[in-house]
């Protein structure tokens, strides 16, 4: 018997979302990608490295609310679509020291047990949170050889 085909969830407040063979918008409780039915169980969040920057400065509390959203859930990261040297140049716009911004990150990913993933890019980001989701998924589903491949 083969296993349901995923359909993405992306979160209505999505400004530029990334794109999957089958996917649906729709209001979700935290983060901007999940999945159809398990809308409570997973959940990514998406973040560009201006995004990132934003939220660990001015956005810092409502960042930190979000954080331990995305931890009561069995599985949660954030995508930041850029490489970690080039996460540790700032944005022009930010005053954050770039180590503290990431020290912040990583510190936090630790406490609310949500994996941080620095993609490299957008493509990059597109392709690690569709990996992200089929995996969870493919688990969901009794794959055990999910991970192999």
């Amino acid at each position: 018997m083969t296993a349901p085909e995923i359909v993405v969830a992306i979160d209505t407040r999505e400004q530029k979302p990334y794109r999957f063979a089958r996917s649906e918008v729709k209001t979700l409780p935290t983060g901007d990608y999940s999945i159809v039915g398990l809308e409570d169980r997973i959940a990514i969040e998406r973040k560009t490295k201006e995004d990132a920057y934003s939220s660990l400065g001015q956005g810092r509390a409502r960042f930190e609310r979000e954080l331990q959203r995305l931890s009561q859930f069995d599985y949660a990261a954030i995508v930041i679509e850029t490489s970690l040297p080039d996460f540790l140049q700032a944005p022009a716009f930010s005053r954050m020291n770039p180590k503290a911004a990431a020290s912040s990150i990583v510190a936090w990913s630790v406490k609310y047990r949500v994996c941080l993933f620095f993609a490299g890019d957008r493509l990059h980001g597109n392709a690690l949170t569709r990996q992200l989701l089929e995996k969870f998924w493919r688990y969901q589903n009794g794959d055990a050889d999910a991970g192999s491949g």
